[in-house]
């Protein structure tokens, strides 16, 4: 079954990170956009064939949530890092509960 969630948000994080190049001109943006957003988008692949392989979203997901939520909680700003971040929590939470339920 594809993973549409998964899916859905890889193209979220690669496009926020090729929009915030585009606005503000952040190559560091676009360099973290393309990979995360690439390594969900593998992750999204390997949950789409096997619903347990889910660890690399997880991981990356997770580091995510650190990473976006440190920005958010230093810059009080929701877009972008509160955005991310909260999705990203959301992310982990849904694969953690897969590796409970498992």
């Amino acid at each position: 079954m594809t993973d549409f969630v998964s899916i859905a948000f890889a193209l979220v994080v690669a496009v926020g990170g090729i929009l915030g190049y585009v606005r503000k001109g952040s190559t560091m943006s676009l360099g973290a956009g393309l990979v995360f957003g690439g390594l969900m988008g593998v992750g999204a692949y390997q949950t789409s064939v096997n619903p347990n392989n889910y660890m690399l979203s997880l991981a990356t997901s997770g580091v995510l949530t650190a990473v976006m939520g440190s920005r958010f909680i230093n810059s009080g700003k929701f877009m972008p890092a509160g955005l991310v971040a909260g999705l990203s929590l959301l992310m982990v939470a849904r694969f953690g509960y897969r590796a409970i339920s498992n």
